[in-house]
C-alpha cells in the first residue's frame, strides 16, 4: 500500500472530521509533504515516540499516540498478567497538545482497567520517574519532545523502575505497539474517568524532600547563600520546581528570566529551547551582566537537562558542556562523600561511553568504580536496577547536559543537577573558588580535556539513506588516522559479543595519543553524531583538527 492509499483511509469514518479536512487538503496539495506524512508508520522505538505534529501515519496525533498507548497498555497487561490493580503515571510538559495527548494517554489506559496517576497540570519528566517508583506503579508516560523544536512533541515510557524501557521490555512493547493497526483498535473515550487521579502539591513536596535529602554541604550554603544565580526555564516545566528548590536548600538571590517563566509550546523567546546552545541562554546571560550574577541555569522544557553559564577568571560568562557540568558535580559529589567517610567498595558512578574520560580519572582517584555504558540515560539506571539492594548509586551523567544523583529518580534529572551546582557553588566559595576556578583546578589534577559534539540534520527518507549509507562507509573503511596519530583501534558496537552491551549502531574509533572519535545515528532526531575527544595540553587544536577531518 503506498502513502496516497494510506492517507485516503485517514478519510474514513473512523477519523473525526477535522483530521479528514486535513488530510483531504494535503491529498490535493503538496506532493512531498503528502508522502512524509504518510511514507511510514511513526516509529515507536525503545524511548518511545518522537516527531512532528500533525496529521498523518508519520506525525504525532491523538491517533499515533491512542494506538502507542493501546500497545503499551496490552503488554503491561501481559507482563503483569493476574495482577488486579495495575497502575501507571502519566505527566506532561508545556509543548502544544502536550495537555491533550496526556489525557488521551490516561483515558486509554483507564479503558483498559488500570488505574491511573495523572498530574493536574505540567511537571518534570524526573518527577514523573519520582511518581512511578512513589505510587508503586508498574509503568509510566512522559509526553515530551525534550529540546526538539516546537513542530515536535513526543511519548516517553516508563517501566516499574522508573526508567525508561530497557530489554526485554523495549522490543517487546513495540512489538505490541505495531499489532495495532487502527484506531478501531484503541479503547478511546471517557467512559472510565473515575480511575483517573489528579497529582499535585503533595507530589511535589515528597519529591523536592528528596532532593533536599541529598544535599551534602548544608554549612557551606548557609555561609554563600547570598551566590546570585540566574535560572531559565525556557518556557518549559522547569518553572514549577527548581526555584522552589533552590530556595529549600536555602539560596536566597535567583533572577528568573521572567519572559522565559510563561509556559508556551511555542517558546517564542528561543529559536530552539536546548540549553546547549548559547542562543538559548541569551536573555539569562544578559539578564545575569544586569544583576551581577556569577551562575546561570537553564533547564529544557521537560527539565531533565540543564545548561551551566559561569564567570571565567576574566568575568566573563562562559557556557561549560555537559561534560565540564559532569565533571564540576562528580570531582565535588566524591570529595564530599569521601569526607564524609560515605564511600566504600559497594559505591560506584555510571557514565555513558560518550561523555569524558574525566569522569572516570576522578573516580579512580577515589577507589570508586566508573561504568561505561551506552548512549542514553535509561542504561545508567539499567545499571542503578541491577545493583539495587546491593550496592551504592552515588551520581552519573552524560555528555548532552544530563545528570543524576542518588537512585529515586531513574531518568537524568535537571531539578536535581540545578540544586547540586548551586551546593556545589557554595562549597568552592569556602576554598575562595568560583565554579571556573574549581573547573581549572580539577585540569591542573587530572589533565586537560577536550570534548566537541558535531551533528549533521539528514532530514525524511533521504535523509534516512545518506546516515546509513555514512555508517556503511565508515565500517568498510575505517580512518586510519585520527589526525596525525594512527588508529589503534575500533570498536564496533553492533557486536555485543565483543563490548558486553547491547547490540547499538556505534562506532568509536581510538588513536595511539588518546584522541577519541564516536560516531551514531540520533535515536531521537534526524542526525547524525560525532562525538570529538582529546586530552593533554594541545587537546583543543587536536579535537578542532579531528572535527574538520571529518568534516572534509
Amino acid at each position: 500500500m503506498n502513502y496516497r492509499e494510506v492517507a485516503m483511509q485517514w478519510t474514513g469514518p473512523e477519523y473525526d472530521m477535522e483530521t479528514r479536512t486535513k488530510v483531504n487538503a494535503l491529498l490535493h496539495g503538496d506532493e512531498k509533504e503528502l508522502e512524509d506524512a504518510f511514507y511510514r508508520t511513526l516509529e515507536f522505538g525503545t524511548g518511545g515516540l518522537r516527531g512532528i505534529m500533525g496529521v498523518g501515519t508519520n506525525r504525532m496525533n491523538k491517533y499515533t499516540v491512542g494506538m502507542a498507548t493501546q500497545g503499551f497498555a496490552n503488554y503491561i497487561r501481559k507482563a503483569y498478567e493476574g495482577e488486579e490493580n495495575i497502575r501507571v503515571a502519566v505527566s506532561f510538559d508545556s509543548r502544544n497538545n502536550s495537555r491533550e495527548f496526556a489525557k488521551i494517554t490516561a483515558e486509554v489506559f483507564a479503558n483498559n482497567g488500570f488505574e491511573v496517576y495523572l498530574f493536574d497540570n505540567i511537571r518534570p519528566t524526573p518527577e514523573l520517574s519520582f511518581a512511578i517508583r512513589h505510587y508503586h506503579c508498574h509503568a509510566g508516560v512522559m509526553v515530551t519532545a525534550s529540546h526538539n523544536p516546537k513542530e515536535y512533541n513526543g511519548y516517553k515510557a516508563y517501566w516499574q523502575d522508573g526508567a525508561q524501557l530497557t530489554a526485554p521490555h523495549d522490543t517487546a512493547v513495540i512489538a505490541e505497539v505495531n499489532k495495532i493497526e487502527n484506531p478501531s483498535m484503541v479503547k478511546f473515550g471517557e467512559d472510565n474517568l473515575s480511575k483517573i487521579q489528579l497529582m499535585g502539591e503533595e507530589t511535589d513536596k515528597v519529591y523536592l524532600d528528596s532532593i533536599l535529602s541529598l544535599m551534602l554541604s548544608p554549612e557551606s550554603i548557609a555561609r554563600h547563600k547570598d551566590i546570585k544565580f540566574v535560572y531559565t526555564p525556557l518556557h518549559g516545566t522547569g518553572v514549577r520546581l527548581v526555584p522552589r528548590a533552590l530556595a529549600q536548600i536555602g539560596f536566597t538571590e535567583v533572577y528568573p528570566v521572567n519572559e522565559q517563566m510563561i509556559s508556551d509550546g511555542n517558546f517564542p523567546t528561543v529559536v530552539s529551547p536546548n540549553p546547549e546552545e548559547p542562543s538559548a541562554l541569551k536573555m539569562a546571560v544578559e539578564l545575569a551582566e544586569a544583576k551581577g550574577a556569577d551562575i546561570v541555569l537553564a533547564t529544557d522544557p521537560d527539565a531533565d537537562r540543564v545548561g551551566v553559564a559561569v564567570r571565567d577568571d576574566k568575568g566573563q560568562m562562559l557556557l561549560l558542556t555537559g561534560n565540564q557540568t559532569a565533571s564540576l558535580l562528580t570531582y565535588y559529589i566524591l570529595t564530599r562523600w569521601h569526607e564524609l567517610g560515605k564511600l566504600n567498595k559497594d559505591t560506584y558512578c555510571v557514565k555513558t561511553i560518550v561523555t569524558t574520560e574525566l569522569l572516570t580519572a576522578i573516580a579512580d582517584k577515589f577507589g570508586v568504580q566508573m561504568y561505561d555504558v551506552l548512549t542514553g540515560f535509561k542504561y545508567i539506571a539499567q545499571i542503578v536496577r541491577e545493583n539495587e539492594g546491593r550496592r551504592t548509586f552515588i551520581c552519573g551523567g552524560e555528555e548532552s547536559y544530563g545528570f543524576n544523583v542518588g537512585e529515586f529518580v531513574r531518568d537524568k534529572d535537571a531539578v536535581i543537577t540545578c540544586s547540586f551546582v548551586a551546593e556545589c557553588a557554595a562549597w568552592a566559595a569556602d576554598q575562595r573558588l568560583t565554579l571556573y576556578g574549581l573547573l581549572q583546578k580539577i585540569y591542573a589534577e587530572f589533565g586537560t580535556y577536550r570534548e566537541k559534539l558535531v551533528s549533521l540534520t539528514k532530514k525524511g527518507i533521504d535523509g534516512n539513506q545518506q546516515i546509513a549509507a555514512m555508517m556503511k562507509n565508515y565500517r568498510e573503511n575505517p580512518p586510519a588516522r585520527l589526525g596525525d596519530s594512527p588508529v589503534v583501534k575500533v570498536i564496533d558496537y553492533t557486536e555485543p559479543e565483543k563490548t558486553g552491551l547491547p547490540k547499538s549502531n556505534v562506532l568509536r574509533f581510538f588513536s595511539e595519543d588518546g584522541s577519541v572519535v564516536t560516531v551514531r545515528p540520533s535515536g531521537t532526531e534526524p542526525k547524525i553524531k560525532f562525538y570529538f575527544g582529546a586530552k593533554g595540553e594541545k587537546a583543543a587544536a587536536t579535537v578542532d583538527s579531528l572535527v574538520k577531518q571529518f568534516s572534509e
